[in-house]
């Protein structure tokens, strides 16, 4: 067992490599009263491209596979729903499917080992036919269809056609009505068998818990084969983005808007520029800046806008998304705000300021445990250990945070998506 321990923080966390290849990993929280479990799969919407690596087939799934076997892992053999099971013991329990990872968990204060349980029962034993796949196809289309309608969902898909060429995170993570229509139980079979492996998992648990005596637990449910899980074909991207911008119409009251800026996956520095991107935003369109402020009180903006900085092992961009009466107004504005930084160079005090609230932010995830067992799921992914964000924030310069500003923040890397109303 592996203890990684951070004395500022002044948090522990366990992790174990076990026999059959599942990493498993301890946040401690003593007396805390809830407790919660998360299983990560190293598979999500981006990898529909990859090659069994026993037979050297190459596979081209239909977009979508990842979450159809998100939704179909919940149901059983016996006809129950793992998660009217899990709800019938007081333990709240969902699932998610990113671009690079599908996710399983649960939190209760009590059952806690019943819905263990029940988790590497439905995650170990897949039941898939030809009637329930079928069944999937009618639930997952309204599902599409629903997002379909919703303006900030198709702002934030248009932005992702704009960026990227061939990226697959430019397609709905749940695919579409076509590609979804191709799936088969085969499909479903063949994917699982190439991904739910062992050394392709990783179970998080964070609670009042002896790391000792959980990971005896979970290893004792452990009863799937590890095999050589298939590798990835991913598609490589310049920084080029595809188009300037794409507009729609929809029913709404008001535009909504995102101005995305591609960035380069490959930076070897990742997670030091994301902090450094972090702090920008919030010296660029912080709710305590005066460049919102401005926007606010003009009426240029209404409700939050909500910067935020997206990444993973293929793709990287910074997304500004929010609403107003006249997103040209706000582009301007922006971008005067973007090249004043450039030219004048940013305020100590202001940089200390911004640099303090986004390590507030990281410290007050440690404080919950559903927040600080997503968070070292993500990063898993991204090949990082969390307390390295503490280790990067405290070498980061001013000097250092304005060379990001002048490389990613280029007018020539951004797009422009907007919603209108009719």
């Amino acid at each position: 067992m592996q203890i990684i321990e951070n004395n500022l923080l002044k948090e522990k966390v366990y992790i174990e490599k076990t026999e059959s290849g599942i990493t498993l990993i301890c946040i401690p929280k003593e007396k805390s009263i809830k407790k919660y479990a998360i299983c990560g799969i190293g598979f999500g919407s981006n990898d529909n491209h990859f090659i069994l690596q026993k037979e050297k087939k190459e596979i081209k799934n239909p977009d979508g596979v990842a979450h159809f076997l998100e939704h179909k892992l919940f149901e059983q053999e016996n006809g129950q729903n793992s998660l009217d099971v899990l709800a019938s013991l007081g333990i709240d329990a969902n699932a998610y499917t990113t671009n690079d990872h599908t996710a399983y968990l649960f939190e209760c204060t009590d059952n806690f080992y019943k819905g263990l349980d029940e988790l590497f029962n439905y995650i170990q034993n897949p039941y898939f036919t030809d009637e329930n796949v079928e069944k999937e196809k009618g639930i997952i289309s309204q599902e599409i269809n629903m997002y379909d309608d919703e303006a900030d969902w198709k702002v934030y898909i248009n932005a992702m056609k704009a960026l990227y060429h061939k990226n697959p995170i430019r397609i709905d993570v749940a695919g579409s009505i076509d590609s979804i229509n191709k799936i088969t139980k085969e499909t479903l079979y063949d994917t699982y068998n190439s991904f739910y492996v062992p050394s392709n998992m990783v179970v998080v648990v964070s609670g009042d818990f002896k790391p000792e005596e959980i990971f005896k637990e979970i290893k004792n449910r452990i009863n799937i084969k590890n095999v050589v899980p298939a590798k990835k074909i991913e598609e490589k991207e310049n920084l080029e983005i595809n188009q300037k911008e794409i507009n729609e119409k929809m029913d709404i009251s008001l535009p909504t808007f995102i101005f995305a800026f591609k960035v380069d996956p490959e930076e070897k520095e990742k997670l030091k520029r994301a902090i450094a991107i972090e702090i920008l935003l919030e010296l660029i369109i912080g709710q305590s800046t005066d460049l919102y402020e401005n926007l606010y009180e003009n009426g240029n903006i209404f409700e939050d806008v909500m910067p935020t900085f997206e990444w993973s092992r293929d793709y990287a961009h910074i997304l500004i998304q929010g609403k107003s009466n006249d997103v040209e107004i706000v582009k301007e504005k922006l971008l005067n705000k973007i090249n004043d930084l450039k030219k004048n160079g940013i305020e100590d005090k202001q940089f200390e300021r911004a640099k303090r609230k986004i390590y507030g932010n990281y410290v007050r995830e440690f404080n919950d445990v559903s927040q600080v067992a997503l968070l070292f799921i993500a990063n898993y992914f991204r090949q990082i250990n969390p307390f390295e964000y503490v280790e990067n924030y405290k070498i980061i310069s001013k000097e250092y945070v304005e060379n990001i500003l002048k490389e990613v923040f280029d007018e020539k890397n951004m797009v422009k998506s907007t919603i209108n109303p009719y």
